[in-house]
């Protein structure tokens, strides 16, 4: 049975599920970061999905970022799977600006969260959410 890693449910906001990965927003407005998560069981890396969700999963990745780019017209996307806090596999996708807080560097380690305004959680969610089902 599929459970989200308590980390991942506290930092974030739950925007959708594709057919493989549940969709979460990161609760840090100085990014536009996705986080795609494929709903197996104790899957810690991408090669241990089998093959048919290594390929689902790309074409997810792919989709995210198309959505990040229509809305958000990022300079750049980033795509990573680290885990080395969180071992539940999962991926950021993450719009990157020129002048954001760290650029041109990771936007990990690059000070505290900037929380989204109560009002924003309302509708930018749905307004990813949106998106994505219109891609589909």
């Amino acid at each position: 049975m599929f459970l989200l890693h308590e980390r991942l449910k506290a930092d974030t906001v739950e925007i959708t599920s594709l057919r493989l990965c549940l969709v979460l927003l990161m609760k840090d407005k100085g990014f536009p970061w996705l986080i795609l998560v494929p709903q197996r069981e104790d899957i810690r890396e991408i090669h241990g999905l089998d093959p048919a969700d290594r390929a689902l999963l790309m074409e997810e990745i792919a989709s995210a970022s198309k959505v990040l780019e229509k809305i958000f017209h990022p300079d750049k996307i980033n795509v990573g799977s680290l885990g080395n806090i969180v071992p539940q596999l999962h991926i950021h996708i993450i719009g990157r600006f020129k002048g954001d807080r760290a650029w041109p560097g990771p936007a990990w380690g690059q000070g505290p969260a900037e929380p989204y305004e109560e009002e924003a959680l309302v509708g930018l969610p749905s307004r990813i959410k949106a998106e994505f089902d219109r891609s589909a």
